[in-house]
């Protein structure tokens, strides 16, 4: 008989062992389903996870890997402050959503104003405001009603969706599109070495923000005494409190910082790879990035391998798709198959399996 049998602290090993753990199963199962649908597990798996690094075409696919990925990296870092002490900001796409808007907005009201140099950065403040501005209504609602920031902010999503499909219907819609949904193409208002780091590579300055939010939360979880706050709220709430910690300031920081860098991360992705504020703009970041920040260990380093390796499902299933004829919903559920997967095998992390003889009647 197989028992589970709670540990006296967790497992260290296990906790870092288990991602790549669930990496390896998620691979075994996702193989069973392409090979339920058809496909060659390993043509499919070799196309999905090495081609866009090794293959012959590499050279155009990494850089991809790096602007996919940057937006994932600067939501879930934002994600962790808050999963850490207990905060549970599920509506990252709903901020995401907002700093485009905000970010783009500003450049369509500046419009058609030459200081082309001036634009983007207030872009970028707009954006990281908007998307704070938005993490705050279940942060504040949560502080002032006690009301639960996981609905909340999740219902915010679905409001945020709306306003962009407004948006792009109605306030910002091109004028010169012939009656077409979607703003103008900011490319017009921004300075080209804003978009295009390495020319001809569509690398973003996205990508140097989501390394700097990396080192910036690595630093300061490591070596800040809010960093320490922060640890000590999601692992001992009642310690925290008796060492000065308001919840309620605790609760605003980390809304307030994992909706910044949601926004900022969506004003990158709207001046950048879609370049124009759309109906379906969003394509479920937000909700990836919560899979990035686990799969990562809510440590900003584990965070930019997931978010790379989260990319390379990205642009490996996009190969996958054009060449093999694999359906676009395979790829979201190896993604969802990546969460459960962690959850699963995270149980080793409090627990260690027993084997025991069943005891006769």
């Amino acid at each position: 008989m197989i028992a589970l049998e709670k540990r006296p602290q967790p497992s260290r090993t296990w906790a870092w062992a288990s991602p790549l753990l669930a990496v390896a199963l998620t691979m075994v199962l996702s193989g069973l389903m392409f090979a339920a649908l058809g496909k060659n597990p390993v043509e499919v798996i070799r196309t999905i996870f090495f081609d866009p690094v090794f293959s012959e075409f590499a050279w155009y696919y990494r850089p991809q890997i790096l602007i996919k990925g940057a937006p994932l990296v600067l939501i879930a870092v934002g994600l962790s402050f808050g999963f850490r002490a207990g905060v549970w900001n599920i509506g990252a796409e709903g901020q995401y959503i907002m700093g485009a808007i905000c970010g783009a907005g500003v450049a369509l009201a500046l419009y058609p104003m030459e200081a082309r140099w001036l634009i983007f950065p207030l872009m970028v403040i707009a954006g990281a405001l908007g998307g704070w501005a938005w993490a705050m209504i279940p942060g504040l609602l949560r502080v002032r009603f006690g009301t639960n920031e996981i609905l909340v902010s999740l219902m915010l999503v679905y409001v945020a969706e709306q306003l962009l499909a407004a948006m792009a219907l109605g306030a910002m819609r091109n004028p010169d599109g012939m009656g077409f949904p979607g703003s103008r193409n900011l490319a017009q208002y921004t300075s080209s070495a804003n978009l295009d780091l390495i020319e001809g590579s569509g690398l973003h300055w996205g990508v140097v923000a989501a390394l700097i939010a990396v080192i910036f939360a690595y630093v300061v979880l490591s070596r800040h005494l809010f960093g320490f706050h922060v640890r000590l709220a999601g692992q001992a709430p009642r310690a925290a409190r008796f060492a000065g910690v308001s919840p309620a300031r605790m609760i605003l920081m980390c809304m307030g910082l994992s909706g910044a860098l949601a926004g900022a991360a969506g004003l990158f992705e709207v001046a950048g790879p879609a370049g124009q504020i759309s109906i379906d703009f969003n394509v479920g970041y937000g909700f990836t990035a919560i899979i990035v920040a686990f799969l990562g260990r809510l440590n900003p380093l584990g965070i930019l391998a997931a978010g790379a390796l989260m990319a390379l499902t990205y642009i490996g299933g996009g190969i996958a798709q054009s060449s093999l004829g694999l359906p676009s919903a395979a790829i979201s559920l190896l993604q969802g198959m990546l969460l459960f997967t962690l959850l699963a095998v995270d149980v080793l992390t409090h627990y260690r399996l027993r084997f025991r003889k069943r005891s006769l009647a």
